[in-house]
């Protein structure tokens, strides 16, 4: 296992500038988000200029890029924007692609053959799909989540725990889902906040190094935070690098 962070911690920084204060905070791994609206890259643009979006993660700042986040409306382009995001990662010599599950209530079939058709995708350009576990999605629960891996081949999970604390009187269980993980999501996390100050949450950090270290897990780590008001971001990510690095 290693220590990563999401691009997505300083949204309101130009991609390079950001690449920047993540290799100044000594983070040497990093996801870079593909999401529409997004403060960096973005589907429609990447799928319009490759070169132009190639060129734009070129200066890396001695960051490896160790997966890519991809967000989209779904519309007719969706499968072509997506594409596109697996060939970038292609080109940076990225796996791991991090999709997002359907709203909770879309037919389960339905969702079964839009996650095969990215799944298909990305395997033709050698890359890998993780759904990721969140709230108010098809994803919110493991069995739901593990039933989905069962039934579209090659399908990996980006485990984000904080959705199974918040919310909940105790915490979920993701054991069902261990054995597809590919990638996590990572910051701190309260039963009456999904976000809050590092080490005043509830995430059991240990205890999740432990249980990925079962099932053979050897990838990233991930540093997801947005930035809470009235706090210093830098100084959030820095005690989550050490923090992560200690249990390594």
């Amino acid at each position: 296992m290693f220590v990563c962070v999401s691009t997505e911690c300083l949204p309101d920084m130009p991609l390079a500038a950001a690449m920047e204060r993540l290799a100044e905070l000594e983070f040497t791994a990093v996801e870079i988000d593909i999401h529409e609206g997004g403060g960096h890259l973005e589907p429609a643009r990447v799928a319009a200029d490759p070169e132009a979006a190639i060129a734009a993660c070129s200066d890396l700042q001695r960051l490896r890029p160790v997966a890519v986040s991809f967000a989209a409306p779904e519309t007719p382009a969706l499968y072509d924007h997506f594409a596109a995001c697996c060939r970038l990662a292609k080109a940076l010599g990225v796996v791991t692609v991090v999709v997002e599950s359907s709203e909770l209530g879309t037919p389960f079939n339905g969702e079964i053959e839009r996650l095969r058709k990215l799944v298909a995708i990305a395997s033709r350009l050698g890359a890998v799909v993780g759904v990721k576990t969140a709230a108010d999605r098809m994803t919110q629960d493991a069995e739901t989540t593990a039933s989905l891996c069962r039934n579209v081949p090659g399908l990996g999970v980006t485990l984000d725990p904080s959705h199974f604390i918040h919310g909940h009187k105790k915490p979920a269980s993701w054991e069902p889902i261990l054995k597809y993980v590919c990638h996590v999501h990572l910051r701190d996390t309260k039963v009456d906040a999904f976000q809050v100050r590092i080490g005043q949450g509830g995430v059991e950090y240990g205890k999740l190094v432990q249980q990925l270290g079962r099932v053979g897990y050897a990838r990233g780590l991930c540093a997801h935070m947005a930035p809470l008001e009235g706090v210093d971001q830098v100084a959030e990510l820095r005690k989550m690098r050490l923090l992560l690095e200690t249990l390594l």
